[in-house]
């Protein structure tokens, strides 16, 4: 009889790591919870630090939009992260993004092309946007077109963020597109080719002079990635 129930257990515990495993099939982490190993910062001077399994992007007065970049690029993926921002912080998640270390001619679609500053990211941004306008989630094409995907007509993306407490975004780009949920419930959804692939980046927004912002903070953890083929 003991030895039927142990028998039960054991194939029990196969059967639930089996499906662990199967849950967390091809996510990595992208963030080795030790050090900043795999990124480099570009554009401003904010300051990135980890503490404990997070990390924290602090605000710097006088500086501009500051992203602590993956040195790979990725095209097609899932990405989850929980985030948590400051409510007087605007930041975000670049991806399929672009930095070069001298000025360059860079694409902005119709045969477009502009000169690109050097050090500066631009590319997709999956907005983190705390004010009462309740963006997060919407995309946001950084130095390049603006706003491609907001929110104004999904208020109910809008009244998934959780204002001052841990939130979660799940990122898929495939091919030409791009869709994001904030907190399980759908916020973008955008068809546009520009850019097939690129980096990912976590944003301290800048703040210009104003003393009140300096020091807030974002947080990011449990960041994984499942690139797809």
């Amino acid at each position: 009889m003991l030895k039927r129930i142990a028998s039960a257990l054991l194939l029990g515990l196969v059967a639930c790591s089996f499906s662990l495993a199967a849950d967390a099939d091809g996510f990595k982490p992208l963030f080795n919870g030790k050090n900043l190993e795999g990124f480099t910062q570009h554009g401003g001077k904010a300051v990135y630090t980890i503490e404990g399994d997070e990390i924290v992007g602090t605000s710097t007065l006088n500086t501009p939009n500051t992203f602590l970049c993956t040195n790979k690029e990725y095209g097609d993926f899932i990405l989850e992260v929980d985030f948590k921002v400051d409510p007087k912080l605007n930041s975000g998640i670049q991806i399929r993004s672009q930095v070069f270390p001298e000025a360059t001619e860079v694409d902005f679609g119709d045969g477009k092309m502009k000169k690109m500053a050097k050090d500066r990211v631009h590319g997709y941004q999956v907005e983190i946007d705390p004010s009462a306008r309740a963006w997060s989630g919407g995309i946001y094409d950084e130095a390049r077109r603006g706003w491609l995907n907001d929110l104004k007509n999904n208020p109910e993306a809008g009244k998934a963020f959780k204002q001052d407490d841990w939130n979660h975004y799940r990122i898929e780009c495939r091919g030409d597109s791009i869709k994001t949920w904030i907190n399980g419930v759908p916020a973008a959804d955008l068809k546009d080719g520009l850019t097939s692939k690129g980096l990912i980046a976590l944003q301290v927004h800048g703040i210009g002079g104003d003393k009140e912002k300096a020091g807030t903070q974002v947080r990011w953890k449990n960041i994984m990635i499942k690139e797809l083929d």
